[in-house]
């Protein structure tokens, strides 16, 4: 799957196919008639309360496909204006900064053995600290030459 380009509602229907589900159940779900749900198909992107039942519905977390986009893709930005943008959302939840998956891992890794990318070129890209590359490579290429 490309992170950085992706339509929503293929993959929501491709999640919808694999898993066999009618559509009187999804729009009994959603609330919503058939034609809505085919315009949802068709949308690059949905409305988080939708994209939220949908998730619950098809048992996928589908946010997680714009944090990993943002962990990829989302500019280092200027330091000190970070500072002080962070100081004004004390009140919002904290997460950890970096949550990669086995995709996001997979997805570098595989540009690294390709040749596509080197690894500074992946730690300056991505901002992943050079001892994690250093320890995904150990852990995940091990089978690389067999």
């Amino acid at each position: 799957m490309n992170i950085k380009d992706f339509h929503i509602g293929s993959l929501i229907r491709q999640g919808v196919t694999e898993r066999e589900i009618k559509e009187s159940r999804i729009c009994n779900f959603l609330k919503c008639s058939e034609q809505e749900i085919q315009q949802m198909y068709e949308a690059k992107s949905l409305d988080t309360e939708i994209l939220l039942r949908w998730s619950k519905l098809l048992e996928y977390d589908f946010f997680r496909i714009y944090s990993q986009h943002l962990i990829l893709y989302s500019p280092q930005g200027n330091t000190n204006y970070n500072d002080a943008q962070d100081k004004k959302l004390v009140s919002l939840p904290q997460f950890r900064k970096n949550i990669y998956t086995k995709e996001v891992i997979d997805f570098i890794l595989e540009r690294i053995k390709e040749g596509k990318m080197t690894k500074t070129e992946v730690i300056n890209n991505y901002k992943i600290p050079k001892t994690t590359l250093n320890k995904w490579l150990k852990k995940y290429t091990e089978n690389w030459n067999k």
